[in-house]
C-alpha cells in the first residue's frame, strides 16, 4: 500500500526547463457511495465509489516559468477566459500543501489556464475536474525531470496530489469506477488516493448513462468544505459511515453480478442520506431546490409505470442526476424532454456517460 513518503519526490533539481507547459482534460465523478466528512489532510471517514464521467470536464493548461529570482512563487488563474484572481487562494494553498512531494514546483511561476464543460459551483464537481486536471499538469512536468517514472506511478501520484487539492478530485484520474478510502473488501484501496475498480463488472455497467438535469445553475449557499466540518460533531456520523462502507460492499457485487433493482436503491438512499445528513447537521441547511424533490418523484413514478431501471442520484447540489443503462437511452431521453426538463433552469440537460478517465492533450 502506498504510503506518503512513497510521493515525495528527492531527484536532483539542478537542471530545470526554463519555461515548460502541459495540457489535461480531467473529468468530473460522480460518486454512487458518497463521502460526507472527513480529517487532515484530506482523509476520508469512509470508503466511496464514483463513475467517472465523460462529458463533464475540465481542460487545464499550466505554464510553468522560472523564476529569475528567489522568492514568493506569481500564481495567475483565469476560468473560460476571464481572469479569477479569486481562485489565486486556494491554489496557492493547493501549491504549499503538495510542496513536501513536488518541491521543484517553489522555482516556478505557474499560470494556469482553464475551462469547464459546465456551470462552475452548482452541484457538479468541478474541483473534482479542476484540481485533479491541475495534478496531472504537475505530474507532466515531474515527468520531465524524471523521464524513468513509471505510468502507474504517474497515475498514482496524481491522484495522490489531487486529493490534497479537492478530495473527490482523486476519483477523476481513472474510470469506469473509482474506490477511494481504505475499504476491506477492495485490495489496494487506500486513503490516500483512488483506484479504479478492477474487478469485472457486468456490462449493463459499462457506458452507463448520467443526464444531469441541472436544477439551479447558481452558487451553493454552502460550500462543501463546510458542509464535510460539520460532521465532526454531527450526531448521526458514526452511523454514518458504517452505512456508507456496508453499503460500498453490497454495491460491489451489484456491479458484479448486474442486479439492477439493488443497484438503484442503494444508489438513491446513498444521495438521499447525504443530504440528510446536511439536514441534521449544526447549523442545518438545505441544497436541494423544490424542483429536485419534483424530479425524484417522477422518476420513481416513471419506474413504476415502466419498468425501467432508471434512477438518481444527487451530489452536494440541487442537480439531479438520472442513472440508467445505455440499452434504454431513447425512452429515457423521450421521459426526460417531455417530464423533466421543465424543472431545469432554462431547460438545461447534459448528457452524459461513464468514462475512462483523464487524458493529455499538449
Amino acid at each position: 500500500m502506498a504510503q506518503n513518503k512513497d510521493f515525495i519526490f528527492a531527484d536532483s533539481m539542478n537542471d530545470l526547463p526554463e519555461k515548460v507547459s502541459f495540457a489535461w482534460k480531467s473529468p468530473s465523478n460522480i460518486a454512487l457511495v458518497k463521502y460526507w466528512g472527513k480529517t487532515d489532510p484530506q482523509i476520508p471517514k469512509n470508503a466511496s465509489i464514483s463513475f467517472t464521467l465523460s462529458e463533464s470536464y475540465t481542460k487545464t493548461t499550466a505554464h510553468f516559468t522560472k523564476k529569475k529570482q528567489s522568492g514568493k512563487s506569481e500564481i495567475s488563474v483565469t476560468l473560460g477566459g476571464e481572469k479569477m484572481d479569486s481562485f489565486v487562494p486556494k491554489i496557492a494553498q493547493f501549491l504549499e500543501r503538495i510542496n513536501v512531494y513536488t518541491p521543484y514546483l517553489s522555482n516556478y511561476h505557474v499560470e494556469i489556464i482553464t475551462e469547464n464543460s459546465f456551470p462552475h459551483s452548482s452541484g457538479i464537481a468541478s474541483s473534482a475536474s479542476g484540481m485533479s486536471a491541475l495534478a496531472l499538469c504537475v505530474m507532466s512536468l515531474e515527468k520531465v525531470l524524471k523521464p524513468s517514472l513509471s505510468a502507474s506511478f504517474f497515475k498514482q501520484k496524481a491522484s495522490f496530489l489531487a486529493r490534497l487539492g479537492s478530495g473527490s478530485a482523486c476519483r477523476s484520474i481513472e474510470g469506469e469506477l473509482v474506490v477511494w478510502g481504505k475499504h476491506e473488501n477492495v485490495v489496494g484501496s487506500s486513503d490516500l488516493l483512488g483506484i479504479k475498480f478492477s474487478e469485472k463488472i457486468d456490462p449493463v455497467f459499462h457506458h452507463y448513462q448520467d443526464s444531469i438535469l441541472l436544477i439551479d445553475k447558481g452558487e451553493k449557499v454552502v460550500s462543501s468544505t463546510v458542509g464535510h466540518n460539520l460532521m465532526i460533531d454531527h450526531p448521526f456520523a458514526e452511523q454514518r459511515f458504517e452505512q456508507a462502507n456496508q453499503n460500498l460492499a453490497r454495491l460491489m457485487s451489484t456491479l458484479k453480478n448486474g442486479d439492477l433493482d439493488t443497484f438503484m436503491s442503494i444508489v438513491e438512499s446513498e444521495a438521499l442520506t447525504l443530504h440528510a445528513m446536511m439536514l441534521t447537521s449544526n447549523p442545518y441547511f438545505i441544497l436541494m431546490k423544490p424542483n429536485t424533490l419534483k424530479v425524484i418523484e417522477k422518476i420513481w413514478n416513471y419506474r413504476k409505470e415502466t419498468g425501467v431501471p432508471v434512477c438518481f442520484t444527487l451530489d452536494a447540489g440541487a442537480n439531479v442526476h438520472v442513472l440508467y443503462p445505455k440499452k434504454w437511452k431513447a425512452e429515457v431521453d423521450q421521459f426526460i424532454q417531455s417530464e423533466l426538463v421543465k424543472y431545469c433552469q432554462n431547460n438545461h440537460v447534459i448528457q452524459d456517460q461513464s468514462g475512462m478517465g483523464a487524458v493529455q492533450l499538449a
